[in-house]
């Protein structure tokens, strides 16, 4: 699907179909080459094309075909209004020189058409050998790939959703209560990657419907057949439907059918419920930074107390005045900072068993979260892989009746 959009990032414009068709012309003109022994024109053989080669093929073919069938009309139109020229020379008995000349032109343009004919008809002829012969096959090769893909899915899935069940008995007593750097580092990162599997997952199934979709628009322009001849009476030889077209038609069916809806909404719902456990570990480990900073303030201004308090008490050793206050009238200034440090001393305390409170909320939010919502994200998804996975064989298992039926 982005191999175009590769080669558009790294090399700027790239016309893959001008490039194709040097290939195609260069092999056909070397085909009746002797070979040395030994050596193996690679190019000539289907089982070294790729999904995207032969889509490249297609498409430089059918370029030259859309140039083929623009000059055809031309000469189309050209020989007709020739050929009326001759017929009214006729009727009107003009010199047999000049009716001479007009049957000249009208039998070169007649011979110029019947050559383009031919050589539309076999550009025709080459579209058909790609697209049953290279590209059906791979698209039942991608057909067969899918059913297994998601076979493994349901499997790792419906293992996913076993141990996550087991969730609901698991004793997080022995667990660490606070949120840690690291705790904190890999609940982003499964942020992350969740939000990038619900990306992920609706790029996938978009360009899958955008491309199986493309196909079917195009096989069922492919097979109308293209008027080549002049007579008004005639008619186009029947050509029975390829089994690509069947096969276009019943894939393009199933992935409308699909629920993926419901396992990207999952997906999405499961990244919002991470985020808000991101949030309350956030709430929590700033309030931790709080508490480091508030401990770091309470131990500068305790160990300030504690010299000020051993200059104060070696200061007024010995010293009473005769009512017994060393300060007569004034307040002891050593109650006062005593009191006030036993209120930081309470402020603290309170801060440390919010703190506290918090890791438990946060703890039970997180595990009460993830024990709710893993279960049915992994259901959702297990469902889809299952439904996928069988919509994929009836697929394969349609296509090679109709094969068989067709032989």
């Amino acid at each position: 699907m982005h191999y175009h959009s590769n080669f558009a990032e790294t090399r700027g414009f790239v016309d893959h179909s001008a490039r194709v068709m040097q290939v195609i012309t260069w092999n056909r003109s070397f085909k009746g080459i002797p070979q040395p022994e030994n050596v193996r024109n690679e190019l000539d053989e289907d089982e070294w094309e790729t999904h995207a080669t032969t889509l490249d093929k297609l498409h430089a073919w059918e370029k030259k075909l859309y140039h083929e069938v623009k000059d055809f009309e031309v000469i189309k139109r050209e020989y007709q209004q020739k050929l009326a020229v001759l017929n009214k020379k006729k009727q009107r008995g003009v010199s047999s020189s000049s009716l001479e000349k007009t049957k000249s032109v009208v039998s070169h343009l007649h011979t110029k058409y019947v050559v383009d004919m031919q050589t539309m008809e076999s550009t025709i002829a080459e579209i058909n050998r790609l697209r049953d012969h290279q590209l059906y096959p791979k698209l039942l090769e991608l057909v067969k790939g899918m059913g297994v893909m998601w076979d493994t899915m349901y499997i790792h899935h419906k293992t996913q959703l076993r141990i996550i069940s087991g969730l609901k008995s698991l004793d997080i007593s022995v667990a660490a209560r606070e949120t840690s750097d690291q705790h904190h580092d890999r609940t982003v990162q499964l942020y992350n990657v969740v939000q990038d599997w619900h990306a992920q997952f609706d790029k996938f199934m978009t360009y899958q419907k955008q491309y199986v979709g493309s196909l079917y628009s195009w096989i069922k322009l492919n097979v109308i057949p293209i008027d080549t001849n002049l007579k008004p009476n005639s008619s186009q030889p029947h050509e029975t439907t390829p089994p690509i077209k069947r096969l276009l038609h019943a894939w393009h069916d199933i992935l409308g059918k699909l629920p993926d809806e419901a396992a990207k909404k999952a997906i999405y719902t499961f990244a919002e419920i991470v985020k808000t456990i991101l949030v309350h570990q956030e709430d929590e480990l700033k309030l931790r930074l709080k508490i480091e900073d508030t401990r770091r303030e309470h131990g500068r201004k305790r160990r300030q107390f504690d010299d000020w308090a051993q200059k104060y008490m070696h200061k007024t050793a010995g010293i009473l005045p005769e009512d017994g206050n060393p300060d007569g009238l004034r307040a002891d200034p050593m109650v006062e900072r005593k009191a006030a440090m036993e209120r930081m001393e309470l402020s603290m305390k309170e801060l440390e068993e919010t703190y506290v409170k918090q890791c438990r909320v946060v703890r039970e939010k997180s595990l009460n979260l993830l024990r709710t919502s893993l279960p049915e994200l992994f259901t959702v998804v297990s469902d889809f892989s299952l439904q996928s996975a069988g919509m994929f064989k009836g697929l394969w298992s349609i296509a090679h009746t109709n094969d068989q039926l067709d032989e």
